[in-house]
């Protein structure tokens, strides 16, 4: 991502700057017949692509509710306090400087969190940041990723088609109805989430939505239990010994391959089909789509005083939310919550190490970018502003979270 991030601002810079935003703007698509579906290479990446990002974020936010430090009130209740404090305290700052003026909708941009960049700072510090610092930043993240999506359902939609919408409505119900019955085949849902994700495009709900709600309905449970699964594995590894001897190689013992197919039909029946389609899609995601996003995203011109980009109000209001609203709220609504009794600091966790972590979730990036473009425009000339205030924040929180960070466990914090 980084380094995506830093290619983008060299080719946008270049002398070679015109083909980089040239590039994005290319037609793709299909046609047959007469008929024909085409839009822009940044479009498909942004409405396209990021619809498998934030269905990977939706299995993420159903298995944190499921089985996570999302699964009781009384775990949850300090991430959760942390991430409204993170989502509401930069948003009032950025409105307190853009209020009236025509930088007003962009107070949905210092809400969002880069959940995989505010985790790989704390991954680079490697065993010195305690586990429960590490899940009390991914658990704060996924609600805030679920706030930002709501806040793009909600706040960032054009006109509704209605009778789309009711065509995206009538699709997710089949896809309850699927979970229901006991499907467990993703060709089944992927079938009917690339309909809705075409029934949101057309809707007027931001496309990528659908896959949040895609996600929310891909079974989480199991076909067998811990101790059936024990069993039959046990069962199945003695029926492959036991054909050993029906020849030298796996390739022509009918016993062993047979055995083979058996656990291999086992171990499908025994593993969730959320988890499953999470572990597939998160490489896929990290090395693929979200640098592609990056690329196509953060190459901004810098013609002319950067200084005043930065100077201006929607610049500041997104610095100010990011790089002081973020650990402002976040600390800030933590220690409400332990105060009331609602929550309880993790042992060995102290109000150094939630500072820290609050500048680290000041890292917008990914989010921030898309939210970005949702509330100004592909076109606007505010947007190259917007992601100036975004790359300059997210550097400073980096850093500064980084400085607080390091020395966290030889303080005992």
């Amino acid at each position: 991502m980084l380094a995506a991030m830093i290619a983008a601002l060299v080719w946008a810079n270049s002398p070679w700057g015109d083909s980089y935003h040239h590039i994005w703007e290319t037609e793709v698509g299909l046609s047959w017949g007469e008929r024909t579906f085409s839009m822009s290479l940044h479009h498909l990446i942004n409405d396209g692509l990021m619809v498998v990002f934030f269905f990977l974020v939706g299995l993420e936010i159903k298995r944190e509710v499921l089985v996570g430090e999302l699964a009781s009130a009384k775990a949850a209740a300090l991430p959760i306090a942390g991430a409204l404090g993170g989502m509401v305290v930069p948003a009032l700052l950025y409105s307190l400087i853009n209020a009236g003026g025509v930088g007003a909708a962009g107070w949905g941009i210092p809400m969002a969190t880069d959940i995989a960049f505010a985790l790989g700072i704390l991954a680079l510090m490697g065993p010195r940041i305690p586990l429960a610092l590490k899940v009390f930043l991914a658990a704060s993240a996924i609600v805030d990723d679920l706030g930002a999506v709501l806040v793009i359902a909600f706040f960032y939609t054009a006109d509704i088609n209605v009778a789309a919408l009711g065509l995206g409505a009538l699709l997710l119900l089949i896809l309850i109805g699927l979970n229901r019955a006991g499907v467990r085949h993703a060709g089944m849902y992927a079938l009917v989430g690339v309909l809705l994700w075409a029934a949101f495009l057309v809707s007027g709900v931001h496309a990528t939505i659908a896959g949040v709600l895609l996600a929310l309905t891909i079974p989480a449970r199991t076909r067998l239990d811990t101790e059936y699964f024990l069993v039959r594995g046990r069962d199945i590894l003695q029926q492959f010994d036991d054909a050993g001897v029906e020849g030298t190689s796996v390739l022509t013992n009918d016993g062993q391959q047979a055995a083979i197919q058996a656990m291999e039909d086992t171990c499908e029946k025994a593993q969730a089909p959320l988890l499953r389609l999470e572990q597939g899609l998160h490489l896929w995601v990290a090395f693929g789509i979200i640098p592609l996003f990056a690329l196509a995203n953060a190459g901004v011109h810098l013609s002319g005083s950067i200084m005043d980009s930065l100077n201006h109000p929607v610049s500041l209001g997104i610095i100010l939310g990011l790089l002081v609203g973020k650990p402002v709220g976040i600390t800030l609504f933590a220690w409400l919550a332990v105060r009331s009794g609602a929550a309880i600091l993790p042992a060995g966790i102290g109000w150094r190490a939630i500072v820290g972590v609050g500048f680290v979730a000041g890292i917008g990036f990914t989010m921030s970018l898309f939210v970005s473009g949702l509330a100004f425009g592909m076109d606007s000339p505010l947007l190259d502003t917007a992601k100036i205030g975004i790359l300059s924040a997210s550097v400073l929180a980096a850093s500064t979270g980084w400085i607080l960070l390091r020395n966290v466990r030889a303080e005992g914090s």
